[in-house]
């Protein structure tokens, strides 16, 4: 469990919420805020988890994110915050592409928090870099994600409303982690010299939208890197998720010789420090894992032995 508590949302009236994809880092905020808004809603990729989701009150629905829908825009125009969690394509972003003129009318919108990735800025060599780093994403992955913040701010400028992008770390937490890799017996200890990565805990991301939600300046366009306290050589969190559950770590194998997947392998690819200075000084969000030993720490002690008859 976290250190500190759940932080609630400061707000004078009730609110709707809206998010463009009900994943894994939106469904950890709405967990820790479900009674805090009127009404939520959101978009899925299919009608099974839509159901899923009307079965915890979330009014969800299946969209293939390549088309306008009226349903979905009659929930935009009754939302007062809305979340952005959906990838976007070659041409940008398919939520500006199909809903500008709607979002942009919604009469009650004060906030869009998008959430984005620390892999726009590019390769450092392991140089540290902060939200005045000039992003140079060289992956097409991170320069379709550059493009859609810039659509973003186009918008939430016309709009007149606050946005706030969310650079996020590679991402952990309860489901998602080296602990659960490492009992199923596909870890990699993966060793490439140098490199080194940040990572954050889902529940801190909540934590960083809730403070963008409670952001007292109105209208303004800001940028937050949603990272930990120490980037870290990927190997060295295996040990010590290895050391957390007694068990011993996979052998090191050669970043040149490791079988990967192309995505995997791109990853590593850049490699760079990222600072999250301005997020606790000027957003003031207290982590509740700012290191990867507190979240694994946390996370470990949840879980329930492994069944080895």
């Amino acid at each position: 469990m976290p250190d500190t508590p759940v932080q609630t949302i400061r707000k004078a009236q009730p609110m709707n919420l809206f998010v463009f994809g009900l994943g894994y880092s939106a469904l950890e905020f709405i967990n820790q805020h479900r009674n805090e808004f009127v009404s939520i809603a959101g978009t899925v990729r299919d009608e099974k988890k839509a159901q899923e989701l009307a079965d915890q009150d979330i009014q969800a629905i299946a969209w293939d994110g390549a088309s306008f829908s009226d349903a979905l825009a009659r929930m935009i125009s009754e939302t007062d915050e809305l979340i952005i969690s959906v990838p976007p394509d070659r041409d940008g972003d398919r939520i500006v592409r199909y809903f500008h003129e709607t979002i942009v009318k919604a009469p009650l919108l004060r906030t869009i928090v998008y959430l984005s990735t620390i892999g726009v800025y590019g390769d450092h060599d392991g140089e540290w870099v902060n939200e005045e780093t000039v992003p140079s994403p060289a992956n097409p992955r991170s320069q379709h994600r550059l493009r859609a913040e810039n659509d973003w701010i186009a918008l939430a400028r016309a709009k007149g409303v606050s946005l706030h992008i969310l650079r996020l770390a590679g991402i952990y937490g309860p489901g998602r982690n080296a602990l659960e890799t490492l009992r199923k017996g596909t870890a990699k200890r993966i060793v490439k010299p140098g490199q080194v990565f940040n990572r954050i805990h889902v529940s801190d991301i909540a934590r960083s939208i809730t403070a963008c939600l409670d952001f007292p300046e109105a209208g303004s366009v800001h940028v937050w890197n949603v990272c930990d306290d120490k980037p870290t050589p990927p190997q060295d969190l295996i040990v010590h998720a290895a050391t957390l559950l007694a068990m011993r770590p996979p052998p090191e194998t050669d970043f040149a010789n490791a079988d990967m997947s192309d995505m995997a392998r791109s990853f590593y690819s850049e490699n760079k420090r990222v600072s999250n200075d301005r997020l606790k000084s000027e957003l003031g969000v207290r982590l509740a894992y700012p290191t990867y030993r507190e979240g694994l720490r946390a996370l470990a002690a949840t879980l329930l032995p492994v069944d080895t008859e």
